[in-house]
């Protein structure tokens, strides 16, 4: 099935945070002001005051910069970034988690400021009418996630488009994430739209429910030195899909095809829908695929449908996977 991104377009600047360091992987003193009791789980930490919502938090920003620490424990909320620029950063890294509730009834974060930096959160069981229910909704601006997780839910990350906008994601999980029977079309583990670039790395994609695990239209993609493992996926499409082209690196990454699919005819797909970036250039190496233990069927690792000149390089495969095949 085809889903297109939706669109909210605004373009921004690259922007990097000049707040002062934070620790998020571990305690944090109790004279610090990120200590604050469990009722009042988001600090900012700019003015040391604390709120019992993130969205409280939020609004308290408004379209300053800032970053919001958020409290060990367990969150039935949401909220949404109108504007500003945000860290949001879990006091202890994967302690604390926003499940269960989205808002506008798209993300448990809906983010359309200048640009937000997520760090050790856990985002689980989002689900909406749609079938777009994701931990993050991204609509505008530049984002960087890194240690957090993002587990049974119908998506993980969800971007609209931003040519002036960048995606780095780093460390983290996506675990149970995707569907493909909802009349919105597919939802997948990440989905990003428009942007001008996506970078993942050191991650973790598995038990994918549907979909792909990373489906992107960014303009250049940099996917390195993660692990896809589809052993125990159910009804999953591709591991990675560029279906509108573009150029970059998938390097040094770890594939392995389960045996539950709705389609296993390729590992990576490369424009196979409308074509709306130069593939030249792209390169594909050091990668290793296989298939799950006594699993006997054939696959290519990259189909193409571009006609592009793409740089295939060394990739370790098994038996039955072909190389790549131009479609």
């Amino acid at each position: 099935m085809i889903q297109r991104a939706f669109r909210s377009f605004r373009p921004r600047r690259i922007w990097t945070f000049t707040v002062a360091a934070i620790a998020v992987a571990g305690a944090v003193p109790a004279t610090s002001p990120m200590a604050q009791p469990s009722n009042r789980g988001f600090t900012v930490v700019e003015t040391g005051r604390s709120y019992a919502r993130l969205q409280d938090a939020l609004d308290a920003v408004g379209d300053g910069q800032a970053t919001i620490v958020v409290a060990p424990g367990t969150y039935r909320q949401c909220a949404v970034q109108q504007a500003g620029r945000i860290r949001l950063a879990a006091q202890i890294s994967g302690q604390s988690v926003l499940e269960g509730v989205a808002c506008e009834g798209k993300a448990a974060l809906v983010l359309r400021g200048a640009g937000a930096e997520i760090t050790g959160l856990t985002f689980r069981g989002i689900a909406v009418p749609d079938g777009n229910g994701a931990g993050i909704r991204l609509e505008q601006g530049d984002l960087s996630v890194s240690q957090s997780w993002f587990a049974d839910s119908q998506q993980g990350i969800l971007t609209g488009s931003d040519w002036e906008a960048d995606i780095v994601i780093d460390k983290s999980t996506f675990s149970g994430l995707g569907t493909c029977e909802n009349d919105a079309g597919c939802a997948h583990s990440i989905y990003v739209g428009d942007y001008r670039s996506l970078r993942v790395t050191r991650s973790r994609f598995e038990r994918g429910t549907g979909g792909h695990y990373l489906k992107s239209r960014a303009a250049r993609a940099e996917i390195r030195d993660n692990s896809f493992d589809d052993s125990a996926g159910r009804g999953t499409n591709y591991m990675i899909d560029l279906p509108a082209g573009g150029t970059g690196r998938i390097e040094g990454n770890w594939f392995v095809q389960g045996r539950d699919k709705e389609n296993y005819s390729a590992f990576i797909a490369v424009g196979a829908e409308e074509l709306l970036h130069d593939a030249d250039g792209l390169t594909i190496s050091g990668n290793v695929a296989r298939f799950v233990p006594g699993l006997r069927r054939s696959s290519a690792f990259i189909a193409d449908w571009t006609g592009h000149d793409l740089k295939i390089g060394e990739n370790d495969l098994a038996p039955g996977i072909a190389g790549y095949e131009a479609r």
